[in-house]
């Protein structure tokens, strides 16, 4: 009797077993199917999507003009990768799909031109920007400007390779703080942090790390574009905006990229999307997020 009820114990539980298996199979299965209609729904959108590597500091204003575009272009997606203009060369040398880049200097673009990768005709000069020195309103700072940086307690600075950077040691260099030198962006953190006198520095990848060290309060002051200050006008303060005659002209080109994965109809809408981004209706757009339109 007790073998009997053992055995129908061991029944009972394989039975289970089998059962509670064939539910979760199904399960699976039936959420596999989902996701398949799911990802064929969305090949067969008919929609031309364009990957467009924009600098980090355009992120905010090319999302919105990107939702406006595809407003009246709905058969258009726009796809975007933003960072450090220096990460999207490399990104785009290494062989990674874009149709346009969108540069935050002419450096990157002159590079990936010299490598034959830009589509012959289609460079334009878009924007122009200007570098600030910026801190907390409530930081309580001593630092005015690139001129007294050495008076803070920190410093959020993006590398050589980020145009932010470049910028800043080249504005630096300016005024005689850096020594001269043939490629001011090898010019490391810590030869900076030496020539201030030992100040901390936190180097970061792009300028929008910059702007959250400083936004956060980890860093006392930063240097970004006036246009990351958009949308912070409470909680930041301007101390500086640096002269072009320390920086040069802070211009973003853009061009449409040599994407050998791209079709026909891909290359076309890249092309439109090139041509739109130097339109009034963009412009208005751009100058709004503090950038001006660069000159003709």
């Amino acid at each position: 009797m007790a073998e009997r009820r053992r055995c129908g114990r061991v029944l009972f539980f394989f039975v289970f077993v089998v059962a509670a298996g064939a539910f979760v199979a199904g399960c699976i299965g039936g959420l596999h199917g989902q996701a398949e209609e799911s990802r064929h729904s969305g090949e067969n959108t008919g929609q031309i999507e364009i990957q467009v590597f924009i600098a980090a500091s355009l992120n905010r204003v090319m999302a919105e003009l990107a939702e406006q575009y595809e407003k009246s272009h709905p058969e258009v997606k726009i796809t975007y990768n933003a960072d450090s203009s220096g990460t999207l060369l490399t990104q785009i040398q290494e062989g990674y799909a874009c149709d346009i880049f969108f540069s935050a200097a002419q450096k990157q673009m002159d590079q990936l031109e010299a490598d034959g990768l830009v589509v012959e005709g289609t460079r334009e000069n878009v924007l122009k920007n200007q570098l600030v020195v910026v801190s907390r309103k409530d930081s309580q700072t001593k630092v005015d400007g690139l001129e007294n940086l050495s008076d803070a307690e920190s410093i959020a600075l993006a590398g050589g390779s980020v145009p932010a950077g470049l910028y800043t040691r080249r504005a630096l260099t300016s005024l005689g703080i850096l020594e001269e030198t043939e490629d001011l962006a090898a010019i490391t953190t810590a030869q900076v942090s030496k020539a201030l006198g030992g100040v901390e520095i936190s180097e970061q990848d792009n300028v929008s790390k910059v702007l959250a060290a400083v936004a956060e309060g980890s860093c006392e002051v930063g240097t970004v574009y006036y246009s990351d200050t958009y949308g912070y006008e409470e909680q930041l303060c301007v101390l500086q905006a640096v002269s072009y005659e320390l920086t040069g002209d802070v211009v973003y080109p853009a061009a449409q990229v040599a994407n050998k994965e791209a079709d026909e109809e891909q290359a076309k809408a890249a092309g439109e999307f090139l041509a739109y981004l130097l339109s009034d209706e963009a412009k208005s757009l751009f100058q709004s997020y503090y950038f001006d339109a660069a000159a003709e």
